[in-house]
């Protein structure tokens, strides 16, 4: 007798086939597929490996040297370092961050010296700042490709004269300040504003409700510490990454009752604590500090040059402003960035023109989600989308490019990152904590990194009275001077301490030193001082 089958048997086969094809397939050890990965992780991890290696080819230079002698002075001791650069004690500069602590502290356990410390710590900052960006795209748009086209905007679109700075996320910069403390607050400020925002817009729902019926505050007192660390790692990027929390709360958060008051409260009233007890030094004092306006003045020198295809992205900022309102996050923020650089420039207050790595982010990230929009595409989209590829070939044709592709591979004569001569040399004969009477502009630049002190710090440092340090330059300066007497220069190098002189090829050696070693490279002299 032949065996029949109800409905209701087929239905049932047909969802057990389903469940054992489920249970299959949620494990790899039983033949199933995994997760694929987004077009940003593939994208985002053939960046990293292009980008370590050209930073690896690149020797540091510039602030990368007082990176490193932040290092040696922490490596020696780790509670009362000295002066970064000085023979002098060094309490109170803000050099001596969380993040140069940690390095410090790497640099005890492993033994590695303050150059090799920063060089490493550019793998961490490009991981941390990769994670920002993608995470913090996410928070604007679910569009599977911005992320991607941010990352591209954000190092391609800048300008056809090259921004070389700290802080500045274009090729060719990166290749310089991958281990500097500034690329890992940025990367830091991602976090803090993706965040930030899926707070502001209720993505991140409260799961505790304390007995007296108002919400838990662990995570705005988290989302606090984190602008705390920000402001503490680097306090040039502090107001940027304020801004940006402001931008962000006044774009989506919707009612403004007691309780949203409260938690944003408790977010600010953090960062705040953690930032005033930092035992090191005093970040609130640095705000009035203008000993480094004058340095900073060059940051306003060429900003059409440097920055104007990032304006490419204005089309996309103002598409988000014509659907939304005024209080969509990037355009707020990108109002707020041209104030506060504007003050800088009108009220002579140059520093706050740091805030101009990050100012061009609302531009790049704006039209990196508007690019990402799923076709067909209309006529408007379209010719920005041309626009945007066109500018992101003439950036990297003109200063971005030469960051990746290596001399002996380019066809074209691109533009190459800046090669500066390395002191490992002096370092065989100058003793860590000995005074160097140097000249020229890389060397005082690069020798407290391996250990040594300068008679006169080039650099601004509130651990350093600045009219203390103008004499000691003043000092420095007629001990060079060709009409300096012998008992001029002894005096001096008393008064500080200085046992070595080093000296461009231009500077003529005193009588009284001895010639120890010298650069094939440069031409540079080592003397000792008799």
């Amino acid at each position: 007798m032949p065996q029949t089958h109800t409905n209701a048997d087929v239905g049932k086969a047909a969802v057990s086939t389903l469940v054992l094809r489920a249970v299959r397939g949620a494990t790899a050890l039983r033949g199933g597929r995994g997760p694929r990965p987004t077009p940003y992780q593939v994208f985002g991890f053939l960046f990293l490996l292009v980008m370590l290696l050209a930073y690896w080819a690149v020797p540091l230079c510039c602030d990368a040297g007082q990176h490193a002698a932040v290092v040696e002075r922490l490596r020696a001791d780790l509670l009362h370092p000295r002066h970064p650069t000085a023979d002098l004690p060094g309490a109170g500069s803000p050099s001596y961050s969380p993040y140069a602590v940690a390095q410090g502290m790497f640099a005890r356990l492993t033994g590695l010296g303050g150059w090799e410390v920063v060089r490493l710590a550019g793998v961490l900052n490009l991981v941390m700042l990769l994670t920002g960006i993608g995470r913090l795209v996410r928070t604007l748009t679910p569009r599977p490709w911005a992320p991607v086209l941010a990352l591209g905007a954000m190092t391609l679109l800048w300008g056809t004269e090259r921004a070389w700075g700290s802080g500045y996320l274009g090729l060719t910069s990166m290749t310089g300040n991958l281990g500097h403390p500034s690329t890992f607050a940025i990367g830091l400020t991602f976090w803090a504003w993706a965040l930030t925002g899926a707070r502001a817009r209720g993505q991140r729902p409260v799961r505790y409700v304390g007995p007296s019926g108002l919400p838990g505050f662990g995570g705005y007192a988290g989302l606090g510490a984190l602008y705390g660390v920000i402001v503490l790692v680097h306090p040039l990027t502090a107001p940027a990454a304020a801004l940006g929390a402001v931008a962000f709360v006044a774009g989506w958060q919707r009612g403004w009752g007691a309780a949203v008051l409260l938690r944003w409260g408790v977010t600010v009233g953090t960062a705040v604590l953690l930032a005033w007890s930092w035992p090191y030094f005093d970040v609130f004092a640095l705000a009035g500090d203008d000993s480094v306006d004058g340095i900073h003045r060059r940051l306003y020198e060429r900003l059409f040059g440097q920055f104007w295809l990032a304006l490419l992205g204005l089309p996309a900022l103002w598409l988000r402003w014509r659907r939304g309102t005024w209080r969509d996050p990037l355009v707020l923020l990108f109002g707020l960035d041209c104030l506060v650089v504007a003050y800088g420039w009108v009220g002579g207050h140059y520093t706050y023109g740091r805030i101009l790595g990050l100012a061009p982010v609302p531009l790049q990230f704006a039209l990196a989600v508007e690019l990402a929009a799923p076709r067909p595409w209309g006529r408007a989209r379209r010719m920005l989308g041309g626009a945007a590829a066109a500018g992101a070939c003439v950036g990297f044709l003109t200063v971005q490019g030469g960051a990746v592709v290596p001399r002996a591979l380019d066809p074209v004569g691109l533009e190459q990152p800046s090669r500066r001569p390395s002191y490992a040399w002096v370092a065989r004969y100058v003793g860590k904590g000995e005074v160097v009477i140097a000249d020229g502009h890389d060397a005082p630049r690069s020798i407290p990194g391996y250990g040594p002190n300068l008679a006169a710090p080039i650099r601004a440092d509130p651990a350093l009275d600045e009219r203390e340090r103008a004499r000691r330059l003043a000092g420095v300066r007629a001990y060079l001077s060709p009409a300096s007497t012998r008992a001029e220069r002894t005096a001096v190098a008393r008064r500080y301490h200085a046992r070595w002189l080093l000296l461009t090829r231009w500077k003529r050696v005193p009588e009284e030193a001895v010639v120890v070693a010298w650069s094939r490279e440069t031409g540079e002299v080592l003397a000792r001082i008799g």
